[in-house]
């Protein structure tokens, strides 16, 4: 296995309340997937934290500085009723902007094909000037805008397969043309976050929308959520990107126990090889999925399904 692998310690000091679904187990399942003995030779690298500067071509820099200071010294912060920060927040977050900056810089300079951010919390909640969902920091934008400014690609495409919208990404990208936004996800009026995601969202660039929502209904399974992955993929091909950014949710599993989609594992090692096939240098992001005990295995599926395919 090819794949690089950004992670860090860190992150499992993000420890929410208990009970909370984005817990550090997560990322303990994910780890243990990948400590079987067919992965020994994967590149494991550790999660630099990403500079204010950084950040700051996502959002707002005073918005940056603001969601740092809040981080409590013991306890808990509760920003809104699902996002809750605790003393090991503010290194996790940075460390997750971090790792996807150092994974663009690696799938980039050729160092390998494809790169995995097994981070937490997720981002793609996280408007430009408001947290929500879990979320703090956008790092999948972060990961995008570094592209641009730091290597100077004229294009980067983001495709999001969390069940739920990734309306701060969205946001973020709006209005630009050199970014496409796509996102295949459960119905806003059923699932958070409920006031994005519609179809008729479709960007306002110059020219055509680079903003693509699919929308799915409760129960849909991979042979219907596979068109709409083909048709990411057509839109990405006809985009000409010079790089792609996954936002990796799945909580699209049959089993996840906040979702409603039914993908299996099996199918994640298809998602994978079909992403491979566009020939982009491709960093990947870890999102939702909640199923502890699928979570590892459906995440490493898709890193073996891209490197069965990209050879």
């Amino acid at each position: 296995m090819t794949t690089l692998l950004y992670s860090h310690p860190a992150c499992e000091d993000h420890i929410p309340n208990i009970g909370h679904p984005e817990a550090p187990v997560r990322l303990n399942a994910i780890r243990e997937a990948l400590s079987a003995a067919e992965f020994d030779a994967l590149d494991r690298r550790e999660a630099p934290k990403a500079s204010v500067e950084q950040i700051a071509r996502a959002h707002p820099q005073d918005y940056v500085e603001s969601i740092l200071a809040a981080v409590p010294e013991s306890g808990e912060r509760h920003l809104d009723g699902d996002t809750v920060m605790t003393p090991g927040t503010g290194d996790a977050i940075l460390r997750g902007s971090g790792a996807v900056c150092a994974a663009v810089d690696a799938v980039l300079a050729g160092e390998a094909k494809n790169a995995f951010c097994a981070m937490r919390p997720p981002g793609h909640h996280a408007e430009p000037r408001t947290p929500m969902g879990f979320c703090f920091f956008n790092q999948i934008a972060v990961g995008a805008d570094h592209a641009r400014a730091a290597h100077g690609l004229r294009r980067v495409a983001i495709v999001d397969f969390d069940v739920h919208h990734g309306n701060g990404t969205q946001a973020i990208f709006y209005d630009r043309n050199d970014v496409l936004t796509i996102s295949l996800h459960g119905d806003p009026d059923l699932v958070f976050p409920h006031f994005l995601g519609f179809e008729d969202e479709t960007g306002e660039g110059a020219g055509e929308g680079y903003n693509l929502n699919m929308v799915y209904p409760p129960n849909t399974p991979y042979s219907v959520w596979s068109q709409g992955l083909e048709k990411a993929c057509e839109r990405i091909q006809s985009f000409q990107p010079d790089a792609l950014v996954v936002a990796l949710g799945v909580d699209t599993f049959e089993e996840d126990p906040i979702s409603f989609f039914k993908l299996t594992s099996g199918d994640y090692l298809t998602l994978g090889q079909r992403l491979a096939r566009l020939g982009l240098p491709t960093v990947f992001t870890m999102e939702g999925g909640y199923d502890v005990d699928a979570i590892g295995v459906n995440a490493v599926n898709v890193m073996q399904g891209f490197d069965q395919a990209a050879g």
